[in-house]
């Protein structure tokens, strides 16, 4: 009796303390509740400097000089110190190709050997953003999201981040880069991941501008930026005419341009894996794509080819900036691609090198990456890597 009685005073003190202990339970509860949807890009505006050519933020000649004017929302990058980039070994069988060591690497820019300064194999963590299209055109897509995101999030390693962004007309994060993949549940379970706008239009690059530009300002590491989408963007007027990836000329000069959201990726190392809802155009084989991966996609000989130039401009960011284009359709299974994604993220190299030219010339310079000749690697293995980086003149 005596001993059920302590049992019973015992339960109780437990009890108390677990109630008098504040907000324990509600802690957990609010760590894991989805945040608030925030506004992506809203209200921003740019100027173009007419010497670079680039667009910059109006200056506030009232406002106090921030210490940092990197830290300043929508600050170009103001110079480039270390250049990372990620690369991806495959051997002939499809395998990445792990334990390698900077010994193994031969990295060149603009044709110039460069010494290899640092070096990852991806221990640092990743910072990945989910980037959806939640237009009317893809909707059907968007119902396969919840299980393709944790098909990504299972293959990638405890520490990488997932930031979770979704669009049509206006951006929105829904999720900040976060470790927490309760909480990464919670944002693939709630109606916010598939509420799709009343609207027609699709700002896909004005989009991934804007994710580059705030939600990645300040990370270092391995950066990566997983698009979904059927690439028909309303916003940059994007023709034939591959001028149209260019500035447009006079007032209308400081609209965002495709060329700026590559000098954006470019300039901040961010890999972009894009995937497209639309089927693969039967002229735009892997071989075609190697043959033209040194020269502007858009081309008269692509429209005569009958590839659509929406495709091609998906085609072309991937080419400019590093990463990868796949084709829903053609692998039929968005889990997959986004295993598939995860996987190369994780079998990344990080080659850091200090440009031996200096950094005063701003524009775009070309990367290359080979094998050593005794590298411990199978014949006929390959490197994937980002084919140039962008500095900036400011």
């Amino acid at each position: 009796m005596f001993h059920r009685l302590l049992i019973t005073v015992f339960a109780t003190l437990v009890m108390c303390q677990a109630l008098l202990t504040p907000g324990a339970p509600l802690q957990a509860q609010q760590q894991n509740r989805p945040p608030r949807p925030q506004p992506l890009g809203k209200g921003a505006t740019f100027e173009r400097d007419a010497a670079s050519g680039e667009l910059r933020a109006p200056r506030d000649e009232t406002a106090t000089p921030a210490p940092d004017s990197a830290a300043v929302l929508g600050a170009i990058r103001t110079r480039v110190t270390l250049v990372q980039v990620a690369s991806v070994v495959t051997a002939p069988d499809g395998t990445q190709v792990r334990g390698l060591s900077a010994r193994d690497f031969r990295l060149f820019e603009d044709g110039v050997a460069q010494e290899i300064t640092s070096f990852d194999a991806a221990a640092t963590p990743a910072g990945i953003a989910l980037v959806l299209d939640a237009s009317p055109s893809i909707y059907r897509e968007l119902a396969q999201m919840r299980v393709a995101a944790r098909s990504l999030a299972a293959n990638l390693a405890p520490a990488d981040e997932i930031a979770v962004v979704s669009f049509s007309e206006e951006a929105r994060v829904l999720l900040p880069f976060s470790k927490n993949r309760v909480l990464l549940d919670r944002v693939l379970d709630s109606k916010n991941l598939t509420r799709v706008e009343d609207t027609s239009r699709s700002n896909i690059y004005q989009t991934v501008f804007f994710t580059a530009r705030e939600l990645f300002r300040g990370r270092t590491g391995r950066k990566a930026i997983v698009l979904l989408t059927d690439g028909q963007d309303s916003s940059l007027n994007l023709t034939w005419d591959p001028a149209s990836a260019s500035p447009l000329p006079g007032a209308a000069d400081s609209q965002l341009a495709f060329d700026d959201v590559a000098r954006e990726l470019g300039s901040d190392g961010i890999d972009l894996f894009i995937v497209s809802t639309e089927s693969r155009p039967r002229a735009m084989t892997e071989a075609w794509l190697t043959a033209h991966r040194g020269e502007m996609l858009v081309s008269r000989e692509a429209q005569r080819r009958e590839i659509p130039h929406y495709t091609l401009y998906l085609a072309e960011m991937a080419r400019r900036v590093g990463g990868q284009l796949y084709f829903l359709r053609e692998i039929g299974n968005l889990g997959e691609i986004y295993r598939r994604i995860a996987l190369t993220i994780n079998a990344q190299y990080s080659l850091g090198f200090y440009p031996s030219g200096g950094t005063a010339r701003p524009g775009w310079r070309s990367l290359h990456v080979a094998l050593a000749e005794d590298a411990r690697v199978p014949a006929g293995s390959q490197v994937m890597h980002r084919a140039s980086y962008y500095v900036s003149a400011q």
